[in-house]
């Protein structure tokens, strides 16, 4: 993990700030800050939470900065997409899950004959994607639509949606989500 001081102490700074001045505005004691901005002490995420807002920035992009920074590549084989979950016939496999501040969930998704994600469910989300091959209902609120190898969605995935295969063989969709919260 990172260490927060020095970036906290940036901020600060290009801000104009003396420690006392930070402390007032946030609530936090100037040497609480002092401690933080050296590494000597672990914010708990309310303290950080409060001394990022009185700089006028928020625990995401803060941290989002910090890993910016990191080194990874860009480029990701098969065997390198993560398998996070297979529920009932289904596979879900992650492209690019260590990309640093990642704000997509990328889904290499395939479907066994018959599979079904089952009842309707929804998150707070957009969701879009393309059949690679077979064919899949999709069911999006009120409405449902069978789609063949080529076709695609977007949708607010927020409303009840389903997946369902109903070709005879192997169905593969490409999908993206985000914010990256399935």
């Amino acid at each position: 993990m990172p260490k927060i001081g020095s970036k906290l102490r940036e901020l600060r700074r290009r801000r104009g700030l003396g420690v006392r001045e930070l402390a007032a505005r946030s609530g936090i004691s100037h040497s609480a800050i002092s401690l933080i901005e050296r590494d000597r002490m672990s914010p708990s995420v309310n303290t950080l939470g409060a001394v990022l807002d009185a700089l006028g920035t928020t625990l995401p992009s803060f941290f989002a900065d910090l890993q910016s920074s990191l080194p990874y590549s860009p480029f990701y084989a098969s065997a390198d997409f993560l398998e996070i979950g297979k529920v009932e016939s289904i596979s879900y496999r992650v492209i690019g899950l260590d990309h640093p501040n990642r704000h997509l969930l990328m889904l290499h998704e395939r479907y066994a004959p018959g599979a079904d994600s089952g009842e309707e469910f929804s998150h707070s989300a957009q969701e879009a994607g393309m059949v690679l091959s077979g064919t899949v209902e999709v069911t999006v609120g009120d409405q449902m639509k069978i789609l063949e190898t080529g076709d695609g969605y977007y949708f607010d995935s927020r409303l009840p949606h389903r997946f369902r295969n109903v070709n005879g063989g192997q169905s593969e969709i490409l999908s993206a989500i985000t914010p990256p919260t399935y």
